[in-house]
């Protein structure tokens, strides 16, 4: 049997995906045979970014309780910088403003701080670009958008190895009469599409529940509020997982509109529970998922064209209930044991 340490790091009090994705594989590695753990390293944000990567560097891994550590798996920034002789880096995500979120970044930022932000983003894609070279023995991307990012940024050619939904009691009650968002709410998530969308003509009379938390939550508020839409959308806050899957059960389908997602988890969570997702062109990792008119409906990332995709699934029960049983049939095939043993060779 072996030990197992999987790593990630984390803001603290931040419930991420990569946070659902490292303690689902944990659970894996276990049902597998290996004795798994969970490591989380810290995550301390903006400014801060140095003390993290030296405070990571110097997390031991060698040994988790009282027991010699056989395999490393590291997720995200700065998570791969601990350091082990077989550590496998199945990256999530470098600390993208420093990479294509780096127009987004400069535009919201004053200029004194600006050329801190250069130096910053020197020193980080260095300091990436030698862990993920030199610091881990093998990198695996969680989606072809991140494999590109991979080749693009530092020239690392590398297999993709998508992970499952969580093993949750996903279900399907029906299709209800509202659309569901899921989604830390920031920027690049583009709630903001969402909203715009429902007050375009064509989605006068569609529904959408919103759950998550983030800075932009009074914005979006204000702007449904703003655009006179706030009696057709909820924002119901954080929610526990068994609130998550009823509404992933209930709804009529699931909306993922952001621009350039790494992978996207709340794509495989709905297609679990047999629903179509509706995501836009450029949003990266689930449109690798989202097939138009067979899984999904992918869409411009313009309100316009959002909202007619959102009348489309509203309208047309029958369409919703055919594109959610191709989602399960597609998410059926994706099996975390495999996702195990392509990570950990023994």
């Amino acid at each position: 049997m072996s030990v197992v340490a999987v790593v990630t790091s984390s803001p603290p009090g931040i419930e991420g995906g990569h946070l659902v994705i490292a303690r689902s594989l944990v659970d894996a590695a276990r049902a597998r045979g290996h004795d798994a753990h969970l490591v989380v390293t810290p995550d301390y944000g903006f400014g801060r970014q140095a003390s993290a990567y030296l405070a990571t560097w110097r997390t031991d891994v060698s040994m988790v309780d009282g027991r010699r550590v056989d395999h490393v798996i590291s997720l995200r920034y700065p998570s791969y910088a601990v350091r082990h002789p077989a550590h496998v880096c199945w990256l999530n995500h470098t600390m993208r403003e420093y990479y294509d979120l780096w127009p987004r970044l400069t535009a919201s930022i004053s200029w004194p701080n600006l050329a801190k932000e250069r130096i910053r983003k020197v020193t980080i894609r260095a300091a990436d670009r030698w862990l993920l070279t030199h610091n881990v023995t093998r990198v695996v991307a969680q989606s072809q958008t991140i494999q590109r990012r991979l080749a693009d940024d530092f020239g690392i050619r590398t297999e993709v190895v998508y992970p499952p939904p969580p093993p949750r009691a996903y279900r399907c009650d029906g299709y209800g009469d509202y659309v569901f968002a899921v989604s830390r709410l920031t920027a690049h998530k583009r709630l903001d599409l969402l909203i715009r969308a429902l007050a375009e003509a064509a989605a006068a009379h569609v529904n959408a529940v919103i759950a998550g938390e983030g800075e932009q939550r009074q914005e979006l508020e204000r702007l449904a509020r703003t655009i006179g839409i706030a009696d057709r959308v909820t924002f119901v806050g954080r929610i526990d997982d068994a609130t998550m899957l009823g509404h992933l059960a209930r709804c009529r389908a699931v909306a993922f509109t952001p621009i350039a997602e790494d992978y996207g988890f709340v794509t495989v969570e709905a297609f679990a529970s047999r629903k179509a997702v509706i995501t836009c062109a450029d949003s990266g990792g689930p449109t690798e998922l989202v097939k138009d008119d067979e899984t999904g409906v992918v869409c411009e990332p313009t309100p316009a064209s959002v909202a007619i995709a959102l009348a489309r699934l509203s309208d047309d029960v029958r369409l919703a209930e055919r594109l959610g049983a191709n989602a399960a049939a597609r998410v059926a095939g994706m099996r975390w044991d495999e996702t195990v043993d392509r990570l950990i060779i023994v």
